[in-house]
């Protein structure tokens, strides 16, 4: 509901907001994940970051469980990614950007690691919000806002909840908590490639998402008009690949 709507901040910054800051327009942004997603030292993830930057992506990210490790740990993988972005922008004029994750075992710990990531001039963090939490979420987001951030939100561990047909929450639910939770990017899967999924679920995904009004549309499962008001949309993240 609309009262219940204008409760919640929502998107820290949206995606307008988001393509002012990169000032790319007209276009969907084009990244990738870091693979493989465990065992490169810090040095290595940092050069594979630089190697896709200055081949053209616009942003890289970090994998769900790319955290704390003993091979990499997370202040040496910060420093080396923030190396490889600023390198990439000057060569190339761009503005680029890397999904760091803060996702941490508390919330002390996930400022930390944010606050690191604004002081090496990055643009862009990352949460595991079903993992972290919903509190841990929305203080994150009002982090993001408060400190001017772009805040990616990786899904891991929703298809325990939405993927199983007589029980759970549908990844619909999921997606508009996280929008009245705030994040600035979603993943939703795509109908083709590694996380296949129903072609008009994951384009109501998509509507629910970064629209400021969806109207019923029983086919692509909206069972009711979706009125977000004034609120910023997210960006969705046609995740999993496309091969």
């Amino acid at each position: 509901p609309i009262a219940y709507v204008k409760t919640c901040m929502g998107p820290p910054n949206g995606i307008q907001v988001e393509r002012d800051k990169l000032n790319k327009y007209g276009r969907p942004l084009l990244g990738c994940t870091i693979k493989p997603k465990l065992g490169l030292s810090a040095k290595n993830y940092g050069r594979a970051v630089y190697e896709c930057l200055r081949g053209g992506l616009d942003l890289t990210k970090d994998d769900e469980n790319v955290n704390s490790q003993p091979f990499m740990r997370w202040q040496n993988r910060f420093e080396f990614v923030a190396e490889a972005v600023l390198a990439a922008q000057a060569e190339t004029g761009e503005r680029k950007g890397h999904y760091l994750n803060v996702t941490a075992p508390d919330p002390e710990q996930m400022y930390e690691r944010a606050e690191f990531a604004k002081e090496l001039g990055m643009p862009i963090i990352m949460h595991d919000f079903l993992t972290g939490g919903f509190t841990a979420n929305t203080g994150l987001a009002k982090w993001c806002r408060k400190n001017g951030l772009l805040l990616h939100i990786h899904r891991a561990m929703h298809a325990v909840i939405d993927r199983h047909p007589k029980h759970g929450i549908h990844f619909r639910v999921l997606a508009k908590c996280l929008r009245l939770s705030g994040g600035d990017h979603l993943h939703t899967g795509t109908v083709v490639g590694k996380l296949e999924g129903d072609r008009a679920s994951t384009l109501g995904f998509v509507d629910l998402l970064r629209e400021s009004f969806i109207p019923e549309d029983r086919a692509r499962g909206i069972f009711f008009d979706q009125d977000w008001s004034s609120m910023p949309g997210v960006f969705a993240v046609a995740s999993g690949g496309i091969h």
